[in-house]
């Protein structure tokens, strides 16, 4: 079983189309570590969470390809803290909005920069 804070990380962590396929087919096949590392390769996901996307794909939920839907995907899943990172943004502090999301959540700094500047954009925020 994997973390609530691992699955929300792999929720909101943009993984190809691609990979996402041919890591199902892998875990349908039995090659479960191969799937997992599929998943690692260009996305960004830890070794922790990349199993709990893993778990995701096969339970049938889809990945976000971009940031823009990793960033829909947090909204729904964690509002408050969109609305924490909002305010942090349009008070013209990018570094700890990264931080908090970071702090949150297990994305990478590289996931965590794109989906604040993703969320920057969105609201106007420079």
């Amino acid at each position: 079983m994997t973390s609530t804070k691992a699955r929300l990380t792999a929720r909101i962590t943009p993984v190809g189309q691609a990979d996402q396929d041919e890591a199902r087919s892998l875990a349908e096949e039995g090659r479960t570590s191969k799937a997992i590392r599929r998943l690692r390769k260009d996305s960004g996901l830890a070794l922790h969470t990349a199993p709990a996307a893993l778990d995701l794909l096969t339970e049938g939920t889809a990945l976000p390809t971009t940031y823009g839907q990793a960033l829909e995907a947090l909204r729904r899943l964690d509002a408050p803290l969109v609305g924490e990172m909002t305010e942090l943004l349009r008070n013209g502090d990018r570094d700890s909005a990264i931080k908090l999301l970071r702090e949150r959540t297990d994305i990478d700094l590289a996931g965590g920069y794109h989906l604040v500047v993703k969320l920057g954009e969105e609201i106007g925020a420079h």
